[in-house]
């Protein structure tokens, strides 16, 4: 897909979150804004290029813990698209003393992705991970490098030509830049700021947007939290990724369709072996990964650490007809042929 095809009246908001629950388990509220920031976003580039007009951007701000599935999101939702995706961490970029040649590095990369087309890379989506990391305050050399980087990435967010290897030039107006951060103690900072109560309201007013305008992160906020007022203003949507409850983690390795569990099913089944594992095993799991407080990362890990020695051993036993695994702490069952 592409311009053209957002066009088309069946993607609307709601056929792209659609789309992403096939992929992404929970963040509703999240989804919804995202799918229709990126649907308004479309929208506005395929208008300007019809009017020759310019469009004013709304670059997307993810606030969530590690492992909330913000990166899943974007990654899936480039697809949903079909236009080229990469990611970046905000941390390497106040690393560098060369920012500019790593943004033009990210921008290549972007250039990649999409076979070398110009044109199409310019319609892609950024995602920039950790940028809450380039808080201006922490102590006096990370303020400068991290203050540094907000200035460096202001031009290209907001739309600007890049000169690329080989003397090419990408224009970044019209591409979707996503940043986000775990923006650990940005709940006290809200906590401490004041509510919208100062506006006159009369009893027919929509008590449920005053709810959604109170519980916004504001950009006040982010300024208490160390993010520059320039920067924070080219972020004017915010999504928020709620930390994963058990409940959720088991539903992440089952639900989705590219599931680890599918997965692993997939592949016992190319070996003519029949894959079983119990729901008390995904708790198990989901138990131990929310212990481990990074959301569903180490949900992989836990699986495969189960299933490496039953692969190990499937392949070479034509005689194995079924594996069923009843818990994480004990033996699988194997079931011969009859």
């Amino acid at each position: 897909m592409g311009i053209a095809n957002l066009l088309d009246s069946t993607l609307t908001p709601s056929a792209i979150v659609g789309q992403l629950d096939e992929y992404v388990v929970g963040q509703e509220d999240a989804k919804k804004t995202i799918a229709v920031a990126v649907y308004a976003h479309f929208k506005k580039i395929a208008k300007s290029h019809r009017d020759s007009t310019s469009i004013v951007k709304s670059n997307i701000l993810l606030v969530g813990s590690t492992g909330t599935g913000k990166t899943l999101v974007c990654s899936t939702l480039s697809r949903i698209l079909g236009v080229p995706f990469v990611t970046a961490e905000a941390t390497s970029l106040a690393q560098t003393r060369y920012v500019n040649e790593e943004i033009e590095a990210i921008l290549q990369r972007l250039v990649d992705k999409a076979g070398g087309d110009i044109a199409k890379a310019q319609n892609g989506i950024v995602f920039i991970d950790e940028i809450d990391k380039l808080k201006a305050r922490d102590s006096e050399a990370q303020s400068i490098s991290g203050e540094g980087v907000q200035h460096a990435l202001l031009k290209i967010m907001e739309g600007s030509p890049v000169k690329l290897d080989g003397g090419r030039y990408i224009d970044t107006t019209d591409i979707l830049f996503i940043c986000g951060g775990a923006f650990v103690g940005l709940d006290e900072i809200m906590a401490r700021s004041h509510a919208y109560k100062y506006i006159s309201v009369t009893k027919d007013y929509n008590k449920q947007m005053m709810d959604r305008l109170n519980s916004r992160v504001k950009p006040t906020d982010l300024f208490s939290y160390g993010l520059i007022p320039e920067f924070t203003g080219r972020l004017p949507i915010v999504a928020h990724f709620h930390d994963l409850t058990r409940k959720m983690l088991v539903r992440v390795m089952v639900e989705p369709k590219d599931s680890i569990y599918g997965q692993f099913r997939d592949i016992f089944s190319n070996e003519g072996v029949e894959l079983t594992v119990e729901q008390k095993v995904f708790e198990q799991i989901a138990e131990l990964a929310f212990e481990y407080k990074i959301g569903a990362r180490s949900l992989r890990g836990i699986f495969e650490e189960m299933i490496t020695p039953i692969l190990f051993v499937v392949p070479d036993r034509r005689d194995i007809e079924k594996v069923v695994v009843t818990s994480l702490f004990t033996e699988p069952t194997f079931v011969n042929r009859k």
